[in-house]
């Protein structure tokens, strides 16, 4: 199987070509041999003719001479054999060959062309039919020609090969033109492929596609979309690491000072209980932003949701507040749901991934509610969209920062524990299931609602 794009469109070209020449060269034959057999024939008719015209009468009988230049028009450097026979009365035989057969053993009444063979040898042969008239008696003469085919073949040969010779070169000659058109317009796409591999591993700059052919630049669009995507990929986790790095940072240095404070203090000592318990702490801060973080990544790198994989959100939001029904005891906050029965409540995608969207929402809220607050989980289904909504009757967020909240590390609020990645967390999920996500301030502008909207899954024929 061929690889090379030279050697497949060469083919794609010269396949064509080659039968094109092919047929035109039967063609050629055919129209070299009509010609060679019409000249042979014309020949021999015109022999037999002149031989008849010189039977007549003689004395009451027919006589046959034959004349030189009957048998001189067959004159030819090829040697062919000539033979000839006079019949009167459809059977005497006055002159010639007795071996040369008539055609079909008939008496032609008007020239017949036709083949036989004579010891052996293929012969072309025609028969001529004249009337000869005396004394009111009429009797038929058959005059019978025939030659070996050695100059017809020659003629052939010499009307063929120069048609097969010419259509060879101009075959050579396509073969040799096509290639060079190949190895000139093909350059722009090794050009192209040298562009691409020369470049440094960070440059992810586009590639110009000025002066390049029309059919070059739907390849380059798809390979600066790929760029494109790889730059953002890549600016992505430049910064996811720059933020991680900044986050982990402080709660670090927090941990070597508390672990310094620690090993100067008495065994027994109070401060040295305070210096566990601020260890343990910060171990937590960095469990959770650790979590955080790589829930975020696995967010970011997110493959699209397949249509064939739905996940029931009653369920996920079922299963969320039971994990989360202990923490909103303990601060004391009335931990509802609100789920629509009666309609389908399935989206496409990653069950895990929506598990973490539902579970930072609501636990933002039971995070930044007062005690003895309450804290709502909605789920319903609007048109071809599945909303789930989260409420609290909470602080709310002031309008001045809630176009911030969605943004890495962002927190409104220092009071409260937090990593400041929870709704970076949601948008990102919920943008990687086709969705959206937004807040909103509550009811009479109390507490805070975010809800978000994802595409309803739908049945495909199988």
């Amino acid at each position: 199987m061929m690889h090379s794009l030279r050697a497949r469109l060469l083919w794609w070209v010269l396949l064509p070509l080659a039968v094109f020449m092919l047929v035109a060269g039967v063609m050629a034959y055919d129209a070299a041999r009509q010609t060679a057999d019409l000249l042979q024939d014309n020949t021999l008719l015109a022999s037999a003719r002149t031989i008849a015209e010189d039977i007549e009468w003689s004395n009451g009988e027919l006589t046959a001479d034959i004349p030189p230049a009957a048998l001189e028009m067959f004159e030819s450097p090829y040697q062919d054999h000539v033979f000839y026979k006079v019949l009167a009365g459809g059977d005497r035989l006055l002159r010639g060959s007795p071996d040369l057969a008539l055609p079909g053993g008939a008496h032609p009444e008007y020239p017949v062309f036709y083949d036989t063979t004579i010891d052996g040898q293929s012969i072309r042969a025609v028969a001529y039919q004249r009337q000869l008239y005396n004394s009111g008696e009429a009797l038929p003469a058959i005059v019978v020609v025939g030659k070996t085919q050695a100059s017809r073949e020659a003629m052939l040969a010499d009307l063929w090969h120069p048609q097969l010779v010419r259509q060879g070169l101009m075959l050579v000659l396509a073969v040799l033109f096509v290639l060079i058109g190949l190895t000139s317009e093909l350059r722009p796409l090794m050009k192209l492929k040298d562009d691409v591999a020369d470049r440094d591993p960070m440059e992810l700059e586009p590639v110009r596609v000025d002066h390049l052919p029309t059919e070059l630049r739907p390849i380059v669009d798809a390979i600066n979309q790929c760029i494109a995507r790889l730059k953002l990929h890549t600016g992505t986790q430049r910064q996811f690491i720059a933020d991680a790095a900044h986050q982990l940072r402080t709660p670090l240095t927090l941990l070597d000072t508390q672990v310094q404070c620690a090993r100067q203090c008495a065994d027994d000592g109070p401060a040295l209980a305070d210096a566990l318990a601020g260890i343990h702490r910060t171990s937590r801060k960095m469990t959770e932003i650790t979590n955080q973080l790589l829930l975020l990544a696995r967010a970011e790198s997110a493959p699209p949701p397949t249509a064939n994989v739905p996940v029931d959100m009653t369920q996920v939001v079922a299963s969320v507040l039971e994990d989360l029904v202990l923490a909103a005891q303990r601060r004391d906050i009335d931990l509802g749901a609100e789920i629509a029965d009666d309609a389908e409540l399935r989206v496409a995608g990653s069950e895990q991934l929506l598990r973490a969207l539902v579970a930072n929402l609501v636990d933002n809220a039971i995070r930044y509610t007062q005690e003895g607050g309450a804290v709502t989980a909605r789920c319903r289904r609007d048109g071809e969209d599945v909303v789930f909504e989260v409420v609290d009757n909470g602080p709310g967020i002031p309008a001045e920062i809630r176009a911030h909240v969605f943004e890495r590390f962002y927190r409104g609020m220092t009071n409260v524990e937090g990593t400041g990645l929870g709704l970076a967390i949601v948008q990102r999920i919920a943008q990687s299931h086709g969705g959206t996500v937004a807040i909103a301030p509550g009811e009479g502008r109390v507490g805070l609602v975010a809800t978000v909207r994802l595409p309803a899954w739908k049945e495909k024929d199988c």
